[in-house]
């Protein structure tokens, strides 16, 4: 039994299995956040390659766990590939990015990240369970833990056994999204972990001559959604070829050296992690 099943509340009907108490002893790990979405295609592996680029680059030390099992692409935008990983004394050592990002992915253990994962839901569940205790994080400030889009499995396990500081839910400017973004924040508030804030991806577009903003997706009520939720609105990201280029060929990094709005939003949203420690 783990010295924080001493005080803890639940002790006398816990069996110690998948407790977060004793989950978090085994970790030197003082933040973990889950980024979090409805459903795919909002952009939310990105958003949390951003996130942990613009983190390190204010000096923490970052690490991100992949627990998209079955549709992994963190890797993708590091440029990191399989085989790069080892075991150390404490077990799996993740890959690292060039600023120096920790990494673990399913696609880092696969012989090709083409590889489909045809797994059932509590085989997932185990995996991303060894992603905590397998794995040799250092002490890091922030691990930001990438989760497949939806309520299901993957996310439950996430919010059961790990430390959760909070999440973060990243949405587009579409209405049929907003209305599955409520489940995601829903989902939080019933398994009582705090929302750190909502990310509206792919905003808008600026026009590169006359600079107006582009609502590609049509009129913005995620402003709207997040009042009536009670959630603040972290910052709004607009589409930027030049992120999607450099995303694609495996260098996200090297993005936040440009000037940019996405950086300058990015900076803004990093300020707001100074509280997170507070909400827990």
């Amino acid at each position: 039994m783990a010295e924080a099943c001493n005080t803890c509340s639940e002790s006398s009907e816990c069996t110690g299995e998948d407790c977060p108490a004793a989950l978090k002893e085994l970790q030197k790990i003082k933040n973990v956040i889950a980024v979090m979405s409805g459903k795919g295609g909002v952009g939310k592996s990105s958003v949390t390659g951003l996130l942990a680029a613009s983190l390190r680059k204010k000096g923490f030390s970052v690490g991100i766990m992949d627990a998209d099992v079955t549709g992994p692409s963190i890797p993708r935008l590091f440029g990191l590939q399989a085989g790069q990983l080892e075991n150390g004394h404490r077990g799996i050592v993740p890959a690292g990015t060039g600023l120096g990002i920790e990494v673990i992915s399913i696609n880092l253990l696969l012989p090709s990240e083409e590889e489909p994962v045809i797994w059932r839901g509590p085989i997932i569940s185990g995996v991303i369970k060894q992603f905590w205790t397998e794995v040799g994080w250092s002490e890091l400030d922030y691990l930001l833990v990438d989760l497949p889009p939806g309520t299901g499995d993957a996310p439950l396990t996430v919010m059961q056994t790990l430390p959760l500081n909070g999440v973060i839910v990243v949405t587009s400017p579409q209405s049929l999204v907003s209305m599955i973004v409520r489940k995601s924040i829903n989902m939080a508030n019933k398994m009582n972990i705090p929302v750190i804030g909502l990310i509206e991806n792919m905003a808008y577009l600026e026009c590169p001559d006359c600079k107006k903003q582009i609502r590609l997706f049509g009129s913005d009520s995620t402003e709207e959604m997040a009042g009536k939720m009670g959630v603040p609105l972290l910052g709004q990201l607009p589409l930027e070829p030049r992120f999607v280029e450099l995303c694609d060929k495996g260098k996200i990094e090297d993005f936040t050296r440009e000037k940019s709005e996405i950086n300058r939003v990015m900076e803004g949203i990093v300020k707001t992690f100074d509280t997170v420690e507070q909400m827990n």
